[in-house]
């Protein structure tokens, strides 16, 4: 159990790490979406931001009740970096560590 909070912790770690828009303005969530039913060791959500960033996120618990049990996060998120550009960053989480991958788009 102690690497699913690294994992946990690694992801958002990550997502804390995306460079934050206009500090002056007012940014309002204009979609999300929460499913909590799939199953007590999993998870997914998404939302976009009226900003332009997005995330999404699903983790399903692997291994359930052996010494192997592990979360395994997968999931997305975008910005529009300092340069004007927007960035996608792609990511896994599991008992191997975090693994991004960022795309310009």
């Amino acid at each position: 159990m102690d690497k699913t909070i690294f994992v946990v912790l690694a992801v958002l770690a990550a997502a804390c790490a995306a460079p934050q828009g206009n500090p002056n303005q007012d940014i309002t969530i204009v979609k999300a979406e929460e499913n909590n039913s799939i199953g007590v060791g999993g998870y997914h959500f998404s939302y976009e931001q009226s900003d332009g960033q997005k995330r999404e996120e699903t983790a399903e618990l692997k291994n359930e009740g052996t010494e192997n049990e592990a979360m395994s996060v997968t999931g997305s998120f975008e910005y529009r970096g300092p340069d004007g550009k927007t960035y996608r960053v792609d990511y896994t989480a599991d008992e191997n560590g975090f693994h991004p991958t960022i795309t310009l788009i």
